[in-house]
């Protein structure tokens, strides 16, 4: 737990403010305490999980709950609005941003996105069903995504429209002398 946690903070840039970095300790404690023995001992951590869960959901408006499974290097960039089901599961490197809603398609359809590694979520975006994102994709700000997006893709629009990422290299960027 204390070594996620840690990496939560490097990722979060070292701020101990960051809202998000606050839901992510909660989140920790959530996932760490499953693992503990006896039982008769997990009962009060868990009522001490749901008491600080409650607490990071109305204070900062990001519902993370240990259900969900999360991978290393994942930031949650501007507190506010961000809902995610305890059915997702996101790879490593992941961000997303205020207003996100991450989760079910259906209510009688109880599955969520996965997520593969290096997800961009753009600002009100709303990430729905049983779907995957693959590796290396830009999902744009309030862009409804509600069908697979392969690797190396952009989403963007409602209903989101998956097109591939170009890379700009630095001369294209206006970085390069004209010659």
């Amino acid at each position: 737990m204390f070594a996620n946690i840690k990496q939560d903070l490097r990722a979060q840039g070292g701020d101990f403010g960051a809202q998000g970095f606050w839901a992510l300790v909660v989140y920790r404690f959530g996932r760490w305490r499953y693992g503990v023995r006896p039982a008769w001992l997990r009962k009060p951590l868990s009522l001490i999980y749901k008491v600080l869960f409650k607490f990071v959901q109305i204070l900062t408006g990001i519902e993370l709950p240990c259900e969900a499974v999360i991978g290393p290097g994942f930031v949650i960039d501007h507190f506010g609005g961000i809902v995610i089901s305890g059915y997702a599961r996101f790879g490593a490197n992941c961000r997303i941003r205020n207003g996100v809603v991450v989760g079910l398609g259906r209510v009688d359809e109880p599955t969520a996105p996965v997520f593969g590694d290096n997800v961009d979520i753009g600002a009100g975006a709303k990430v729905l069903g049983p779907i995957r994102i693959g590796n290396n994709v830009v999902i744009g700000a309030n862009a409804v995504v509600l069908c697979d997006v392969p690797d190396d893709c952009l989403a963007v629009g409602v209903p989101a429209v998956v097109k591939p990422r170009t890379r700009r290299t630095p001369a294209a960027a206006g970085g390069g002398d004209a010659a």
